[in-house]
């Protein structure tokens, strides 16, 4: 990774720093705010709540005693809790033995084991709920499409002759139906690829034959973070009209020649805002989830294609909105489980792991195009965060409620000896961990 080309100013830079910043402070304040609130309700005295660490910046005490914080380093924060030695719960035995036992049924490691582990799980449960209510508020103010193939707003495309409008009901085209969205997305592996086509629609309740573009053009509806053409310059609302000097006029033409490329050069004619201009990019070799599981690798440069138009839309119930998001970050997490037992076997690249310099790279990319995409995208960190967190390594929520896990079945907790080595080899795992990743960031492609 080339770190001069990472920003190409100082704006941008700390524009970079200030989105990876807002992003992580925000995922991080709702984990450890759900460790705090729920030990609160169990009785467990929380005596710090930090946002980041080192230096402390700005603190307050409560009325109930609790120190909150914010520390210079904002990579992280914690809850230390009444009998806690440090940020990772470790047990002080001095303080501990001076503790009365009223006293002791507040701290972390004398209240009783439901308390102490619904205390822990509840980081990584805050975390899935923000990202359900984020992507079920999204999905409710965004909208769902119309079961009937509705013309919303068309977009700009360069087409010399398109006779639709929005609020035409597409009721065929080319003569094959469209009953609905299913059968007008099966259209796209029959349709001429040519850049007119025949729509029959339904307009002020009659039926009539129109002429519009292609269905799905070579249009740019979104771009991947840190991806080729996102480097060489592409914007949303681009339209690639030829490839090499070769005419496109379907996103399936894009994706074809892309492919077909093995990562060489093409040089792409582009079509923005009424301006022709030409943008020479080189493809990837990029790791996709599939939707039904596991991953395929292609040559991509990035780009998510889109229809000519945007659906007109219906606002769904706030449960039925809610459930959306509850399937959204279902698949976020088998698909993130799926990668990492794909990058385990060998089946796809390890570079598919990002470090912190990866991470703040996206969160700048995405929160230049548009404030929208930041929440999902720090939607999406919330829930890959609460996962993390529950596994079972020492250090993590996970590993301790493996050690509550344990106390539960034997009647005892680990010894203080063991715990000392687990935490220890835990934290030198975790610091393995973000040093590769670290790694991924400086020499991955």
């Amino acid at each position: 990774m080339d770190l001069v080309g990472l920003i190409p100013s100082f704006g941008g830079l700390a524009f970079t720093v200030i989105a990876f910043v807002v992003a992580l402070s925000i995922i991080v304040a709702i984990h450890e705010y759900g460790h705090y609130i729920v030990g609160r309700w169990c009785g467990i005295h929380a005596e710090v709540f930090s946002l980041g660490f080192g230096p402390v910046l700005y603190s307050r005490v409560d009325k109930r005693g609790t120190q909150w914080q914010v520390a210079a380093l904002p990579f992280g924060g914690y809850v230390k809790f009444l009998g806690d030695s440090d940020a990772a719960s470790g047990k002080d035995g001095a303080a501990m033995g001076t503790l009365s036992e009223e006293e002791l049924s507040r701290t972390m490691h004398g209240a009783k084991l439901w308390k102490r582990a619904a205390t822990v799980a509840a980081g990584p449960v805050f975390n899935f709920i923000l990202s359900i209510v984020v992507f079920g508020s999204m999905i409710f103010w965004q909208g769902t499409a119309t079961e009937r193939p509705t013309i919303g707003t068309l977009v700009d495309v360069p087409v010399a002759n398109s006779e639709l409008r929005s609020g035409d009901v597409i009721t065929a085209i080319e003569g094959q139906d469209t009953p609905d969205y299913v059968a007008l997305n099966a259209l796209r592996e029959t349709l001429p690829r040519q850049p007119e086509l025949t729509y029959t629609v339904d307009r002020d309740g009659a039926s009539r034959d129109v002429t519009g573009p292609y269905l799905m053009p070579p249009l740019v509806s979104g771009l991947q973070p840190r991806s080729a053409a996102m480097d060489e310059g592409f914007e949303v609302g681009d339209v690639i009209t030829a490839i090499d000097g070769t005419p496109v006029y379907a996103f399936e033409d894009l994706r074809e020649a892309v492919e077909a490329s093995a990562g060489a050069e093409l040089a792409m004619q582009v079509w923005r805002g009424g301006e022709e201009l030409t943008i020479t990019v080189a493809p990837r070799r990029m790791d996709l989830p599939l939707p039904e599981g596991g991953f395929e690798t292609r040559w991509l440069i990035g780009i998510t294609g889109g229809m000519f138009f945007e659906p007109e839309t219906v606002t769904p119930g706030p449960f039925a909105a809610l459930w959306q998001g509850v399937e959204q970050m279902v698949f976020i997490i088998r698909s993130s489980l799926s990668g990492l037992w794909h990058m385990i076997t060998g089946a796809i690249s390890t570079c598919n792991i990002s470090g912190p310099i990866g991470i703040a790279e996206t969160s700048g990319a995405v929160a230049s195009q548009g404030l929208d995409q930041f929440i999902w995208f720090i939607a999406v960190l919330s829930t890959a965060v609460g996962m993390l967190n529950l596994f079972p390594v020492p250090v993590l929520d996970g590993g301790h409620l493996v050690f509550h896990a344990y106390e539960a079945v034997t009647g005892r907790p680990p010894s203080d000896k063991a715990l000392r080595v687990m935490m220890t080899a835990g934290l030198a795992m975790l610091l393995t961990l973000m040093v590769f990743a670290l790694s991924n960031d400086l020499f991955c492609p």
